[in-house]
């Protein structure tokens, strides 16, 4: 299957940060534009509404059997952040309804902002309690430290849901969530996943937790659709209202045209993980090896060995620089043609450090210097070569920049 996008995005030299989004896939294209030539709404009774009922199931079929559900558990969202809120909110209110002493939420200190602001929302507008679970060094949430979290505040059962990401979207760690997941069903508590970064990454059976979320626009899919994975016993309470769909938990008219796009993109990433992942750690390598060759002073967060795919997204590097400010090197790639990030694009412009770093015990100072460069589907050799080419100048200027910046020693007396 040919996956090679017609165009880099916005003409960029090198782009760099397919963890924010990837070029949609030519077959994706193709098939959405197919069906957005068509007319029908999924929820009519008659013929063209029958027909595009028929392309939605068989899309569930699709998705469903690449993440290893059932069918009837694949709930179609606008994306990762409706199915996470949905999840986390919905699954709250929900066992809070059922058992009124169940109103902590225990979630790792390390999870997108797509969980981390539903959960404060919690906790600000609904009484509910939070217990963080904070990641080793490494950016990993062992069993260890969630069953320490389970036990504290109250208990287990105080808690209404744990939420532990599958990989982390800054630095790439890959959590351990089938063990954690064992260890929250042994308690009664359900598990949901952010498994956004991971899919088409990392092996994937979100059968292993209660609640999954993945999205389109990581995989080759079109942006604005994604897909909640909720057991059959999982009965969050909607956020949304009207005519029904999607076991009443999303309502609205089903986008006919996105959810066959992000079948063929769901298909395509875990029947080709395990090529791709090999692919993505050799790019990965050889950005790695040559930047920290390049500088002393850059430092890679979280794990890696060269060549592994099972501690670390295989499309991940993440780089911490000395003596440096991650926004000021950013803008400085970007100038000479190399897109990238600092970390989330959701928290881009925001001049703070990354609490995933600090969680992970970076000082602050060394989280401001961070740099993320993910690569997908259509990165090659090319894309890493001219990241190689543009750092060292990018490096030279943006320390002159922080050292300008900084408040001078040297005192009158």
């Amino acid at each position: 299957m040919n996956t090679t996008p017609s165009h880099h995005p916005q003409a960029a030299h090198a782009y760099l940060d397919h963890a924010a989004t990837t070029p949609v896939l030519d077959e994706v294209v193709e098939v959405v534009a197919r069906e957005m030539r068509e007319t029908g709404n999924a929820s009519s009774l008659h013929d063209p509404g029958r027909r595009a009922r028929r392309v939605v199931e068989e899309s569930r079929e699709q998705v469903a059997e690449a993440l290893g559900v059932r069918p009837s558990e694949v709930v179609f969202t606008s994306g990762g952040t409706e199915a996470d809120n949905l999840a986390v909110k919905g699954t709250y209110a929900a066992r809070r309804a059922a058992d009124p002493a169940r109103d902590r939420i225990v979630v790792s200190g390390i999870e997108h902002h797509a969980v981390l602001d539903p959960v404060e929302h919690l906790v600000t507008h609904e009484g509910a309690r939070v217990t963080w679970v904070e990641p080793d060094a490494q950016g990993r949430i062992t069993p260890d430290a969630l069953e320490r979290a389970l036990d504290a505040d109250g208990g287990p059962g105080t808690a209404a849901l744990v939420s532990v990401m599958w990989a982390n979207n800054e630095v790439g760690t890959i959590q351990p969530v089938p063990e954690l997941a064992a260890l929250a069903r042994e308690h009664g508590i359900p598990i949901h996943s952010d498994a956004v970064q991971a899919l088409g990454q990392a092996p994937l059976d979100l059968s292993a937790v209660d609640l999954g979320v993945v999205t389109g626009h990581k995989i080759g899919g079109t942006l604005g659709v994604g897909v909640l994975t909720a057991g059959r016993d999982q009965a969050p309470v909607p956020l949304t209202h009207g005519g029904g769909q999607e076991r009443g938990l999303r309502s609205g008219t089903l986008d006919t045209a996105a959810i066959a796009g992000l079948a063929l993109a769901v298909t395509h990433a875990a029947e080709h993980q395990a090529s791709h992942a090999r692919h993505l750690a050799r790019l990965r390598d050889a950005l790695v090896e040559g930047a920290l060759a390049l500088d002393p002073g850059i430092t890679v967060s979280g794990p890696w060995t060269p060549g592994d795919t099972t501690e670390r997204l295989a499309g991940n590097a993440h780089l911490r620089v000395a003596d440096c400010e991650g926004d000021s090197l950013l803008y400085l790639l970007d100038a000479a043609g190399v897109a990238c990030s600092t970390g989330s694009a959701c928290q881009a412009g925001v001049p703070r450090p990354s609490h995933v770093l600090l969680a992970m015990g970076i000082p602050e100072e060394e989280a401001k210097g961070a740099l993320r460069l993910t690569l997908g589907h259509a990165s090659s050799q090319a894309d890493v070569d001219a990241f190689l080419a543009a750092l060292p100048p990018a490096l030279e200027r943006a320390r002159r920049a922080h050292a300008a910046s900084r408040p001078s020693t040297a005192r009158s007396a």
